[in-house]
């Protein structure tokens, strides 16, 4: 579950994380009022979408102006201004892709006078099964270009959760950063607070880009993204209720009410499959056959029929849908369960594009004989390739 930025930052603000002061706003007089309250006298005004690269986006609105989603402000008329411009408006970077995402929320922070900038991050390393950090001189930018051209730049650092943080790690991230003086124990105090909020939060993903060094020579989290791990926001529900489900896509957000696993794709078939792992294959499987998978689905190990039937809804939501594949091994899930599920959704919807349905596994006869006796056009296949082959072969005749 992602978050904004400035949920982000009040957060590492209780754990002692140096930051500048600002405030959220979400309408235009509360962009000003925040802006009264700060010291100036420049202000940045940034655009609250899930998205990166918001600094280099732009806006589909001509009105918007032309100079992103983060805009330095240097009076309390060009915060209004920006306010304006940028609320309600689309804002189109690298990672929203072309639609874009409608900036509702803005977050007005005090100026900072830079002196550098650095990269900052934690993640799951899931290599060595402990919390990473890296670290990069090179902050301000897109990481992934710094790991393409200059790699050598980039310093990870892995903490051994038996032993936990000590002073070194935060030294030997100081000395990546090339921080001097007073800036070493700033970080050691930084890193310390950084890892515990990221273990007691659950985090899978913890982002400053940039990590500053300020004119005075104080080391300030100038940006800050955060992604928690969603299977433990159980024990969380004080950031369960941080999610913004406007930032998310509508069909993923119908899926999670089911407590299905769906992802949107890009392609024509939709994939209705049980196991994370089975998913993966039936994809690699579709695009092997020449076609492209329109989303991952998986309904778990022990759906029901209207789970099954919510799944059905969820996959036809997609206009770019033009056949269904679904996969199902039947261990604790039996066959027959999810061939009247099929049967029932289908009658119910009417569906109208191709459907291919594979069964394998407890009480597999049972339900392909369910399929066979429902009277409906659909397609059974026997193995995992006869379901790939017949499904784009379906979908070019249907075209």
């Amino acid at each position: 579950m992602n978050v904004h930025e400035y949920q982000a930052k009040e957060l590492l603000r209780q754990y002692g994380v140096p930051l500048a002061q600002g405030a959220p706003a979400f309408t235009v007089d509360e962009a000003v009022k925040a802006a009264q309250a700060l010291p100036g006298p420049v202000w940045v005004v940034k655009s609250q979408i899930h998205a990166g690269g918001r600094g280099k986006g732009k806006f589909k609105e001509a009105e918007a102006g032309d100079k992103g989603g983060v805009r330095l402000a240097k009076s309390i008329d060009e915060v209004r201004t920006f306010a304006e411009q940028m609320l309600g408006k689309t804002l189109v970077t690298i990672q929203t892709g072309p639609a874009g995402r409608v900036v509702k929320r803005l977050f007005v922070e005090d100026g900072t006078a830079i002196a550098r900038e650095l990269y900052l991050s934690a993640l799951v390393d899931r290599a060595t099964s402990r919390i990473s950090f890296i670290a990069s001189t090179e902050g301000g930018m897109d990481i992934e270009k710094v790991a393409h051209d200059t790699p050598e730049k980039i310093v990870t650092l892995s903490i051994d959760p038996a032993s936990g943080y000590s002073q070194f790690h935060g030294r030997k991230i100081a000395s990546a950063l090339k921080l001097e003086g007073d800036q070493i124990d700033q970080c050691v105090k930084l890193i310390e607070a950084l890892y515990r909020a990221f273990v007691e939060k659950d985090m899978a993903l913890l982002e400053v880009n940039p990590l500053v060094v300020t004119k005075a020579g104080k080391v300030v989290c100038l940006d800050a993204k955060i992604n928690f791990e969603d299977n433990a926001l159980f024990r969380h529900k004080d950031l369960a209720a941080l999610r913004d489900v406007e930032e998310e896509d509508p069909a993923e957000v119908e899926a999670s009410k089911y407590d299905l696993n769906y992802v949107k794709l890009d392609g024509q078939i939709g994939c209705m499959v049980n196991g994370a792992g089975l998913a993966m294959a039936t994809m690699d499987i579709i695009k092997l056959y020449g076609m492209e998978p329109a989303n991952f689905l998986d309904v778990g190990g022990g759906a029901s029929k209207e789970k099954v039937a919510a799944a059905f809804k969820i996959i036809l939501s997609d206009p770019n849908v033009k056949g269904i594949l679904v996969n199902i091994f039947g261990g604790i899930m039996r066959c027959d369960i999810i061939a009247e599920g099929v049967v029932a959704a289908a009658r119910e919807m009417a569906i109208k594009v191709p459907l291919v349905v594979r069964l394998e596994g407890t009480n597999v006869e049972l339900g392909k004989e369910i399929l066979a006796k429902s009277g409906l056009k659909i397609v059974p296949a026997d193995n995992l390739a006869d379901a790939a082959k017949k499904i784009t072969d379906e979908v070019k005749k249907a075209a």
